[in-house]
């Protein structure tokens, strides 16, 4: 009998998630993939099969408790499985967790008193690992003889020197875990799994990739391994994002609290929601809408995006000692093309030549888009979290 693998990305008001096909003698492969969206208003159960064709588009019926959405969300899909698994037999749920501390440094099966722990790391990133975590218990709701294994983005970066990850505090407070731990982890280690297939001796060297969606950030790549990013103690810093400021003085905290008499509640809610491109812009979040945008303040924020990603680009080019391969990938890195162009443009100083053509194609798939004489390779590679979500979940069975 075959069996397969969940794969299940949860946020604030969608879970993404994708099924694999296990065999012992083969690699995973990917069956279906969907999304549970619309939690809280009107949710929807979407499904493709493993050539993108639609297979599901279900409305998900909550009117008679509408706190239970996410669990209804996850019942229908549990029941979709098990009518269209055609035998399979699902053997456990992967999921992304964003924070795993100083804790975790390897995916874990779950357990109750490790989702306590994985709880306590609620504050160091608020936007997501309080929806990590009811993803796993809805599901232990469900099925409570079903294995869970948490996978974290902070574990690729456990491989930085500790200079990479030091603050200069007090070492009571850094003993205490307050530290750079960088995120997209999960990205990260997929890109490296796939760079020598693209890259040859390159993939090797010194490499920076730019993880670029809503949420952004760089990391620095030797031999495949995290040096640098610009990711720290929580998600807020490094790059402007979707909504999230990036780096900020923390004078400017001070003064929102002090001066302003802002909430350490109201804080959060302005760095982590209402700033980014969306405050720069005053439109959207989203780079589509505002690069359609024809206003001066949404010029200006893309203009602000890409003078961020320069600034960071140079610090960890230096924190290198070079560069000889860039990497662009997630929503906007990999579709986004004046983006692209603009960073690669601003980075020629460090031997990038950027072949406009290529950018500008709309081929899926890795490609290079540096010229065959530029001394700095620029790539877009599609990443593929789910992907390293589920490896790492069959791994841990196996170690079971």
């Amino acid at each position: 009998m075959s069996q397969a693998l969940l794969v299940i990305n949860s946020g604030s008001s969608s879970v993404k998630f994708a099924a694999y096909d296990v065999e012992t003698d083969k690699a995973l492969t990917r069956i279906a993939h969907g999304r549970i969206e619309g939690i809280g208003s009107a949710p929807r159960l979407l499904v493709w099969g493993r050539s993108g064709e639609a297979l599901e588009d279900r409305r998900i019926d909550i009117a008679a408790d509408p706190a239970l959405g996410a669990d209804e969300g996850f019942r229908q899909l549990f029941d979709w499985l098990a009518q269209h698994a055609a035998g399979r037999t699902l053997l456990a749920v992967g999921h992304r967790v964003v924070h795993g501390g100083e804790l975790f440094t390897r995916p874990a099966f779950v357990t109750p008193a490790i989702l306590t722990q994985l709880d306590g790391f609620t504050p160091l990133a608020p936007l997501h690992q309080p929806h990590n975590l009811s993803a796993i218990h809805a599901i232990a709701r469900l099925l409570p003889d079903l294995p869970q294994v948490a996978c974290f983005d902070t574990e690729f970066h456990t491989t930085q020197d500790w200079v990479a990850q030091a603050y200069a505090l007090p070492r009571h407070i850094t003993g205490a875990g307050v530290k750079r731990y960088g995120f997209h982890g999960l990205s990260y280690e997929y890109i490296a799994s796939i760079l020598p297939g693209h890259l040859g001796a390159t993939a090797s060297g010194r490499v920076i990739v730019a993880h670029l969606g809503n949420g952004a950030s760089l990391c620095a790549m030797q031999d495949r391994r995290s040096v640098a990013s610009t990711m720290g103690f929580t998600a807020l810093d490094g790059l402007m994002m979707g909504t999230r400021c990036g780096s900020l003085d923390p004078g400017v905290v001070l003064y929102l609290m002090g001066a302003l008499g802002m909430t350490a509640q109201a804080v959060e809610k302005l760095l982590y929601e209402q700033s980014g491109l969306l405050g720069v812009s005053g439109v959207s979040g989203d780079m589509r809408t505002v690069e359609a945008t024809d206003t001066p303040e949404a010029r200006q924020a893309i203009d602000l995006y890409v003078y961020r990603i320069r600034q960071e680009l140079g610090s960890l080019a230096a924190s290198l000692g070079g560069l000889d391969a860039l990497v662009f990938t997630a929503g906007i890195g990999e579709n986004g093309a004046m983006i692209r162009r603009r960073v690669c443009q601003d980075a020629a100083w460090l031997g990038i030549e950027l072949d406009g053509d290529a950018n500008q194609a709309s081929a899926s798939g890795a490609r290079c888009i540096s010229t065959a004489g530029s001394r700095v390779a620029a790539w877009v590679m599609p990443t593929n979290e789910e992907l390293m979500i589920a490896r790492h979940t069959q791994t841990v069975l196996n170690s079971l």
